[in-house]
């Protein structure tokens, strides 16, 4: 699944899923350190190149054996805008410390429906 925008995340997931139904995330591995990442991890999802959101972990569970396992993540409905931050595409949720994770917008003093456009550009400009 790939998206553009957050604007363009939410309105996905809006029409993929049911209302009440828990958002998933799958993936072929799970976490080696899957009970740190559920004491106040999340995911951070990269937007052409830039960290724009994060969403909070709730649960993993692993799903069928052998080659065929998954790894499924429960994430909080609530998308988190986050500093636009440069990132190539990773893992996060495996291996974003938090030293080197973005602040969430509003703790950045900035609202959270801000363009990301201009608040990367701030960011350029050395703003934050």
């Amino acid at each position: 699944m790939g998206c553009d925008t957050v604007d363009e995340l939410i309105a996905w997931r809006a029409a993929d899923t049911a209302p009440g139904e828990p958002w998933i995330m799958r993936t072929r591995q799970t976490p080696r350190r899957a009970e740190e990442l559920l004491d106040g991890g999340s995911l951070y999802r990269v937007y052409r190149g830039q960290i724009l959101s994060r969403q909070r972990m709730l649960s993993l569970a692993t799903v069928g054996a052998g080659p065929a396992s998954r790894c499924e993540v429960t994430l909080s409905e609530e998308v988190v805008r986050t500093l636009p931050t440069p990132r190539r595409a990773f893992q996060g949720w495996r291996y974003l410390s938090p030293s080197d994770a973005p602040p969430d917008l509003q703790n950045a003093g900035l609202a959270p429906d801000a363009p990301a456009d201009l608040v990367r550009r701030l960011r350029e400009l050395g703003a934050w």
